[in-house]
């Protein structure tokens, strides 16, 4: 069986999810101190608490309308209702789901899969509109982070750049939520 843990950097009030955005998105989002237009909150977003498979996902914030990554804070009751209503990727689904929840390998240092998965949510319909109005409660501009740490990878400073990294560390998953979602740790 594949381990499969939800690990974040989070307290007991919150956890931080990372999403990357062209500057044209992140930029108003940052003065804003929350998501908005041209973010497009009738589309599905994807949020990743591990900043590793963030990372992999927009190529160290080097790919297109990738450029700037944001870490968001959203309240642990709004992450865990979006989980409860979660339908697996795998999963078949009699109509579009509003949540859904993907298990990807999560990632190193050097962006190579890991043999554990780590959890990515996609929000859609109300389920986005709420992450937007009433989940998130800060957001933070990463991309120097995202920089610093693949610079100092490119140099074989792994042990430096590991210390730059987020805190994540496992997610207390309610067990029902853990059962659901398929869950080993």
């Amino acid at each position: 069986m594949e381990h499969k843990q939800v690990r974040a950097d989070h307290d007991a009030r919150t956890i931080t999810v990372y999403q990357a955005y062209s500057p044209a998105v992140a930029e108003p989002a940052l003065a804003a101190g929350r998501l908005v237009p041209p973010f497009r909150p009738d589309r599905m977003t994807w949020i990743k608490p591990s900043f590793l498979w963030t990372m992999y996902r927009c190529g160290w914030a080097g790919k297109p309308d990738q450029e700037r990554v944001l870490a968001i804070t959203v309240t642990r009751e709004g992450f865990e209702s979006a989980l409860r209503s979660a339908v697996l990727s795998s999963e078949r689904a009699e109509r579009k789901p509003e949540v859904r929840v993907q298990w990807d390998p999560e990632r190193d240092l050097h962006l190579n899969p890991l043999a554990h998965r780590a959890i990515q949510v996609g929000l859609a319909g109300s389920a986005s509109h709420r992450y937007v109005r009433e989940w998130t409660v800060g957001l933070r501009d990463v991309t120097h982070l995202a920089h610093a740490v693949h610079g100092l990878v490119r140099r074989g400073r792994t042990a430096e750049a590991s210390a730059l990294l987020p805190p994540e560390r496992p997610y207390p998953l309610p067990p029902d939520v853990a059962e659901r979602l398929g869950a080993t740790g």
